[in-house]
């Protein structure tokens, strides 16, 4: 049976499809808008080429979201998705004038399933469930990101005018996120607001705050802090910056709550994978860091055949370069970001919560390696353990992760 290859060349309202045999010869070509028709049209079109749930054609495309390739992985088929960096280089090759169409698109796509299929993975068949965790997971990172980045633009603000609240945050672990300073800054949001508050009005504030013990205490903290001199802007300067926390406070508020609920969402949507039992049993793997390391690297376990795939995948294994006598070992930065930044988060914690984990990074520090690369390199090998435990589905044992230290 002649093999048949797909290439889809991916648009925001339309997708140009190309069909080439295995001499690369184009078979087909076909535009199809993004609705139930088009779609319709497209699995029409891959029939009459010999598509059948047995022997399924195989696509090429640049994307791995949206509804096309979530229905097209619905019908059990193989997809590739090409990085467009790759694709730009491949295209090259058949258009030594650079020039470029989403025709040419489609069929280098479909050339590149054709010559060199090894070299790319398909997406993995995640479970339903899985890929729910991954939406929500990576909502939740993109919201404290957000939290961020507007308390980073509220705090610069009130450095400006108002610099005398800025000590009383520094007493809360949530800093500029915690509930009394956002409700103080909502009901004083300049300094002559705030001076003027009185004892009760304090104490009505931190109720309103969700604070419950030592109301007294802060009260008298608050009074104080809020009192001492400090250099002011006009009046009227004053009152406009004011304005502007209060829009400011509005945006942060949001991303908190938003934070707030899609980590409930996430770690609710987490601890029902059968996987969650096995992640959480890792040192400083709590729910919702977990939920992040499954989000990425999914519930199909024959994605990374060796633990070595995972730890290039994750950016954790050094990357070397040799050409002739010299070799080089470098950091790799070609990888996977958002689990990157949740294996930081893990390595970080596992140095208080496994002695294993400690001696290692220790080790690593003795030897007058930087901190970050000694954290990295233990990401690297909790990285294998996961592997080994998740493939063979067994719980996190700390005397055969860290034999030397157990």
């Amino acid at each position: 049976m002649t093999s048949v290859f797909c290439g889809i060349d991916w648009a925001t309202d339309h997708h140009d499809i190309a069909l080439l045999d295995e001499a690369g010869t184009l078979l087909d070509k076909l535009r199809i808008d993004d609705t139930p028709v088009g779609l319709s049209q497209l699995l029409q079109l891959l029939a009459q080429h010999g598509d059948s749930p047995d022997h399924p054609i195989p696509v090429a495309i640049e994307t791995s979201h949206g509804l096309l390739v979530a229905c097209l992985r619905a019908t059990g088929r193989p997809i590739y998705v090409i990085n467009p960096l790759t694709a730009a280089r491949y295209r090259d090759r058949y258009a030594l004038s650079r020039k470029k169409s989403d025709h040419l698109d489609a069929k280098v796509l479909a050339n590149i399933l054709r010559t060199d299929p090894a070299e790319h993975r398909p997406l993995p068949a995640d479970s339903h469930l899985a890929q729910a965790i991954t939406v929500l997971a990576r909502a939740q990172q993109d919201a404290v990101w957000d939290r961020v980045q507007t308390g980073n633009r509220l705090r610069s603000h009130l450095r400006q005018y108002f610099p005398g609240v800025l000590t009383v945050f520094k007493h809360f672990r949530e800093g500029l996120a915690s509930p009394v300073t956002r409700t103080l800054l909502a009901t004083a949001p300049t300094p002559t607001q705030a001076a003027q508050l009185t004892r009760p009005q304090l104490r009505a504030i931190l109720k309103r705050a969700g604070r419950q013990r030592e109301i007294t205490g802060e009260v008298e903290r608050l009074h104080t802090l809020l009192r001492e001199p400090q250099m002011q802007q006009p009046p009227l300067v004053e009152q406009a910056m004011g304005t502007k926390t209060l829009a400011l406070l509005r945006q942060f508020d949001a991303a908190c709550t938003s934070a707030d609920e899609l980590e409930a969402a996430t770690t609710a949507a987490f601890t029902t994978h059968p996987d969650a039992e096995i992640i959480t049993s890792f040192p400083g793997l709590g729910a919702l860091t977990g939920a992040r390391i499954l989000a990425e690297l999914g519930d199909d376990h024959t994605r990374f055949p060796t633990a070595r795939a995972l730890k290039a995948y994750a950016g954790s294994a050094p990357i070397t370069r040799s050409s002739g006598r010299k070799t080089t070992v470098l950091a790799r930065h070609i990888k996977n970001q958002r689990l990157a930044s949740a294996g930081y988060i893990w390595a970080f914690a596992a140095l208080t919560a496994s002695p294993g984990a400690r001696a290692h990074y220790d080790r690593r520090r003795a030897v007058e390696e930087r901190h970050v690369a000694a954290q990295r390199n233990l990401f690297n090998r909790l990285l294998g353990c996961l592997h080994h435990c998740l493939t063979r589905r067994t719980p996190y044992d700390e005397r055969i992760a860290f034999p030397d230290t157990a």
